[in-house]
């Protein structure tokens, strides 16, 4: 079992950054490929980023691609991704969500755990 707890969201203006964490506890996290995931209001809940359980390969979407970057801590059991120049677009809620394999996948349901989300505002 594994309970993931998200936090770092917020209001920013365009162009802004924020960070988010993703904090698991239970056993293993160094098991899990992690992915952040995000939804708007009215969408789909789509793949942001992610990373496999040893960090050395990431994945980004097109749209955050250069702009996002993900990154995890182990021996801390905390996933981040940080956001930078942000987009009215970008605004959504955000889930961290733990994969039970070394890589990680696009499709939502292929993951195991879920966060309660933290919600991003972008103004313009």
């Amino acid at each position: 079992q594994v309970q993931l707890v998200e936090s770092g969201g917020g209001l920013v203006q365009a162009g802004g950054s924020l960070g988010l964490s993703c904090a698991a506890s239970g056993r293993s996290f160094s098991s899990y490929a992690m992915g952040w995931f995000r939804q708007a209001p009215g969408k789909e809940r789509e793949l942001v980023a992610a990373i496999t359980r040893r960090g050395d390969t990431t994945y980004y979407a097109d749209s955050v691609k250069g702009r996002f970057t993900i990154s995890r801590d182990n021996g801390r059991n905390t996933v981040y991704l940080q956001m930078n120049s942000l987009k009215p677009e970008d605004t959504a809620a955000y889930y961290c969500a733990a994969k039970n394999s070394y890589y990680y996948s696009a499709s939502d349901i292929e993951y195991d755990y879920w966060g309660q989300g933290t919600q991003v505002t972008v103004s313009s």
